[in-house]
């Protein structure tokens, strides 16, 4: 079985970096919690994802689209088609004095944030750090094992999915699609969330083309009442 483009599809992965069989990322909860990745901050679900949308490696990708519904399958990606090779010039040094200014412990291994860029601290010592700023799977061949779990069918579950591979959640969230617009009624997360404004145009992008309307309506409901329900009142009186 090929799924078509466009298709929302649920996945259960394991990711390893090859050479040397090191799992670094799944969604299975016991292999998490074996490698030592366990977060508890982190939903271990099947993985929602738009086949074809080249979010993931295109070897990858093209897997996914020729995959069968329950069967598990492996691809081999080389570095050159996955993250790419390591580049020197992405290794910086900069004072330590930088660092504590942020009150940060510029330890090794800690993922830290300098202007628009982030990194790995590689090395501290002298008065100096040096950072990282490669992607981490940079030079890595890669593995991944997975199997497509389902198939996203029905409207609401797909704008479901779309938030949540997008915003990582889709609790809250309610729905009305029309069949030239889509509304999107917000919860009170979204208000605190700093990553919510470059998040959001991802979100429109996905419903434009998952339900192919040119027209998204994001509506942010204040009221004393809980979001959620005030958004179903709203839906109700619309309907």
């Amino acid at each position: 079985m090929a799924f078509n483009k466009g298709d929302i599809v649920r996945i259960d992965y394991n990711a390893y970096i090859a050479d040397i069989d090191r799992l670094y990322d799944t969604t299975s909860e016991s292999a998490a919690k074996d490698a030592g990745l366990y977060n508890e901050k982190y939903k271990y679900a099947p993985m929602a994802y738009i086949v074809g949308s080249g979010k993931l490696f295109k070897a990858l990708d093209d897997a996914i689209t020729n995959a069968e519904i329950g069967k598990e399958e492996t691809v081999e990606i080389e570095s050159a088609d996955g993250a790419g090779p390591r580049d020197p010039k992405l290794v910086e040094v900069y004072p330590i004095r930088e660092f504590y200014k942020q009150e940060i412990n510029p330890v090794p291994g800690l993922e830290v944030r300098l202007g628009n860029k982030t990194g790995i601290v590689m090395s501290a010592g002298a008065g100096r750090v040096k950072v990282d700023f490669n992607n981490p799977l940079a030079g890595k061949d890669l593995r991944y094992t997975f199997t497509v779990t389902d198939v996203v069918k029905d409207d609401e579950s797909k704008a479901e999915a779309i938030v949540e591979m997008n915003f990582g959640t889709s609790d809250g969230f309610n729905f009305k699609i029309d069949s030239d617009k889509v509304s999107v009624y917000l919860p009170d997360i979204v208000k605190f969330s700093q990553e919510w404004p470059m998040l959001r145009f991802r979100i429109v992008d996905d419903l434009r083309n998952a339900f192919g309307v040119d027209t998204v309506e994001l509506i942010e409901v204040w009221s004393r009442a809980p979001a959620a329900d005030v958004s179903k009142k709203e839906v109700e009186k619309e309907e």
